[in-house]
């Protein structure tokens, strides 16, 4: 077995669009919580990872919650 490289990307997770909403919120809140130490420590292919499972993570949250809840006050201009 050959020592991973950046292009070598594994396959990790299910399909976000098989999981349970309770499931996609525990994967979401997951990837957020290791986000840091993975940016920081992480060697490029578990970074380059943990930017395609988010990305997958965030687009099935998009397309199930187009009309996502978004709290006015947290925004301090138009962007």
């Amino acid at each position: 077995m050959t020592d991973p490289t950046q292009a070598d990307v594994f396959e990790i997770g299910i399909d976000p669009a098989e999981l349970a909403e309770e499931d996609l919120f525990r994967e979401l809140s997951s990837l957020y919580r290791t986000r840091l130490s993975t940016l920081r420590h992480g060697p490029d292919a578990a970074l380059a990872n943990h930017f395609k499972r988010t990305a997958e993570l965030e687009t099935e949250y998009m397309a199930r919650h187009p009309g996502r809840e978004v709290d006015q006050d947290r925004l301090t201009q138009d962007f």
